[in-house]
């Protein structure tokens, strides 16, 4: 989209200096960007994902973990007790963190 209109606002040093804080708390580093978040919508939000790369990384170890008993399975027809043990346990993981963040995004307002 091609902004063509211009719209000048004067700061004083202090209302910039705190405009330049929260965007650096939001992680936002473009103010033009920021300021015209602000105004649209009135607010803006910064989502820690670490949760979610959490989450990733134990659904790829399950993945894994699935195809190398798949992979027996089809090699000699055996599945072990303790694999599927195994496997329910980082399902479980999951669930939880699964839980956790949208339990987390739900507070968001």
């Amino acid at each position: 989209m091609k902004r063509e209109e211009i719209i000048c606002f004067r700061f004083t040093g202090e209302e910039l200096q705190r405009i330049d804080e929260r965007m650096k708390e939001l992680g936002i580093q473009n103010r033009s960007a920021y300021i015209r978040k602000m105004v649209m919508e009135g607010y803006c939000i910064h989502l820690d994902l670490k949760d979610i790369r959490q989450l990733i990384y134990l659904l790829q170890c399950c993945g894994n973990n699935l195809n190398q008993y798949a992979k027996r399975a089809n090699t000699d027809g055996s599945i072990y007790e303790e694999d599927i043990r195994d496997l329910q346990e980082q399902f479980g993981r999951i669930l939880e963190a699964e839980k956790g963040i949208l339990e987390a995004l739900s507070a968001v307002r």
